[in-house]
């Protein structure tokens, strides 16, 4: 069998910034419109919200939480489609309509006695600029508001709902060190065990 390298790799300052403490972030708060969406809002007649999710989005979540970074969701809408998406990728900390996300994540944070230095977090839009500002790592996808990319550490290549998150988690498993033995573990199995 193939020893499989990775491919992808990011700048060593970058890498260095993602790490937080030294030993890679402990958990990444993820927006969900405009994050792991591309942020547009189909409405039917009935009044069903429909969200398009990447595949390779929620792949990379799976792997966040794989390799030991716990995934959470914080997002100020709440709708079936949501929760259908975080309940299929198996996360298990979420808040959804969330008005005051600063709020939402202080108590996150506090049941899993995690501190914001080893906390990374991704996000696009003004609602989420109070988590950015605390978090250890802030990432925003490249087609975030002009205010969340100034703030952001790294302004991903990919857009919203398209690969943004993706790219998140493979930056936060590469500084953290465990992006190669999950890249190589998959010519093995695809489930994680």
């Amino acid at each position: 069998m193939r020893i499989l390298k990775p491919a992808l790799t990011f700048a060593p300052e970058l890498l260095l910034q993602a790490q937080g403490g030294g030993l890679g972030m402990k958990a990444a708060i993820f927006d969900v419109d405009g994050v792991l969406t591309d942020g547009r809002l189909y409405i039917s007649e009935q009044g069903e919200t429909v969200k398009a999710f990447s595949a390779l989005d929620g792949h990379g979540l799976k792997l966040l939480r794989q390799g030991g970074i716990e995934p959470l969701v914080i997002t100020g809408r709440d709708s079936p489609a949501v929760r259908r998406r975080v309940a299929d990728l198996g996360l298990v900390h979420a808040v959804y309509g969330a008005h005051d996300k600063l709020a939402a994540a202080t108590t996150l944070l506090a049941g899993l006695q995690l501190d914001w230095p080893d906390v990374a977090a991704i996000g696009d839009d003004w609602p989420d600029l109070p988590l950015l500002a605390r978090a250890g790592f802030a990432c925003a996808p490249a087609n975030a508001h002009a205010e969340v990319r100034a703030l952001a550490d790294h302004v991903t290549a990919a857009v919203g709902g398209h690969g943004a998150a993706r790219e998140f988690c493979d930056l936060l498993l590469i500084a953290a060190g465990r992006y190669a033995a999950l890249l190589q573990g998959h010519l093995q199995t695809l489930d994680g065990r």
